[in-house]
C-alpha cells in the first residue's frame, strides 16, 4: 500500500526515526554487554499491527550494524536469515513465524560493539525497527560475581547464601565455584530485561565459628581459546552469645585476710558482653559488682563467679 511504502522509505533512509509511527516494533534488552571472545544471546521479539504483514508467507529477519540506510550503504547489513549474508556467523534461534527474533552471536569481538537494528521482510511487508536500536558493548574483563548474604546474622539462624554471575550467553554459562559445598543448588534465571543470571546457593546454619569466615566465589567464563575468571570475597559477621567465660584471681594462690585481690572476667561474645559479679555465701547468692574487673579487700573466705551477658544470651564463668 502507499502508506506502507511511505513508512519503509522514511525508515530506510533515517538514522533516527523521530516521532514517526512505525509498522515494526521489537523488544530486546536495549543495552547489552558482552565478553570479548565469548557468545552473546540477544533475546528478541517483534510485533506489528500493520495489515500488510502475513505470517503464512516466508519471513526474513535482517540485522544491520551502525545504521539503517542500507540502500546507500549495503555493508551495514551483517545478517539475513535467508542465508545470503552472515558476516559474524550469527544464528537466529528464534522462530520468525512466532515473532521471535532471538539471535546468537557465537564469538563476539570488541569490533562488534555498536548499535544494531532489526528488519523484517515478508512479501510486500518491508519494515525496519529503527526506533528500537540494540546497543552492544564488549569488554575484555569478565564480570565479578555477586555474593548475597542476609544482613544482621546471628548464631543458630538458618540462612541462604547465594553467588550469582551475569550470563550473557546461557548456552555457554560461566562456571561458578566457591568455598562452600560444591554440590550447591545451581540454576539459571531469566531477568526481567531479557538477560540471564546463573546462581548457586547454599543453606547454612550459623554458629560463632562463622564469624569472620571468608566466602569467596569465582566465575570462570569460557571464551575462544580458554577462559576468563573473576572472583569476589565477603567476610561474614555473625553475632553470638558469650562463650568460654572464665574468671581469674590476682594474686593467685592463698590470700590472707586484709589483703586486696582483683578478680577478672573474660568471655568471647559479639557484641561484647557486660559483666556482673556474684558471691555465693551461706545466706544465698548476691550481686556484688558490675564490670570486667572486681577489686576488694578480703575479710573472709568466699566463692565468686562472673556472668557475661549480651543481647543473645549469657554464660556463667566456669
Amino acid at each position: 500500500s502507499t502508506v506502507g511504502i511511505f513508512l519503509f522509505i522514511k525508515c530506510a533512509f533515517a538514522d533516527n526515526c523521530g516521532f514517526i509511527r512505525l509498522p515494526l516494533v521489537i523488544t530486546t534488552p536495549h543495552n547489552m554487554e558482552a565478553l570479548n571472545g565469548s557468545c552473546l544471546q540477544i533475546q528478541c521479539t517483534y510485533d506489528t499491527k500493520y495489515f500488510g504483514y502475513d505470517s503464512s508467507k516466508t519471513i526474513y529477519g535482517i540485522w544491520m550494524k551502525g545504521g539503517v540506510n542500507f540502500v546507500s550503504n549495503p555493508s551495514i547489513v551483517i545478517f539475513n536469515s535467508s542465508g545470503s549474508i552472515n558476516k559474524y556467523s550469527l544464528n537466529m534461534t528464534g522462530n520468525l513465524k512466532e515473532k521471535n527474533c532471538t539471535t546468537l552471536f557465537p564469538d563476539i569481538q570488541t569490533s562488534h560493539a555498536d548499535k544494531y537494528y532489526f528488519r523484517v521482510e515478508n512479501g510486500g511487508y518491508l519494515a525496519t525497527a529503527c526506533a528500537d536500536p540494540l546497543y552492544i558493548t564488549v569488554k575484555d574483563s569478565p564480570w565479578s560475581p555477586s555474593i548475597n548474604v542476609p544482613s544482621d546474622l546471628k548464631e543458630h539462624q538458618s540462612v541462604t547464601v547465594t553467588c550469582s554471575a551475569f550470563t550473557p550467553c546461557p548456552h555457554s554459562p560461566p562456571e561458578l565455584t566457591w568455598t562452600l559445598q560444591q554440590d550447591s543448588l545451581r540454576q539459571t534465571e531469566k531477568n526481567t530485561n531479557g538477560t540471564f543470571t546463573i546462581k548457586i546457593q547454599e543453606n547454612i546454619t550459623l554458629s560463632d565459628t562463622h564469624d569472620g569466615y571468608n566466602i569467596s566465589c569465582s566465575a570462570r567464563y569460557p571464551v575462544i581459546g580458554g577462559n576468563k575468571t573473576a572472583e569476589t570475597e565477603v567476610t561474614l559477621s555473625v553475632s553470638y552469645a558469650p562463650k568460654d567465660t572464665s574468671a581469674s584471681i590476682s594474686p593467685s594462690g592463698l590470700v590472707s585476710a586484709g589483703s586486696w585481690v582483683e578478680l577478672s572476667c573474660s568471655s568471647r561474645a559479639k557484641p561484647p558482653p557486660r559483666f556482673t559479679w556474684f558471691r555465693i555465701s551461706k545466706y544465698g547468692t548476691f550481686n556484688v559488682s558490675v564490670g570486667q574487673v572486681f577489686s576488694f579487700c578480703v575479710t573472709e573466705r568466699g566463692e565468686f563467679y562472673c556472668m557475661a551477658t549480651n543481647d543473645l544470651g549469657n554464660q556463667r564463668s566456669s
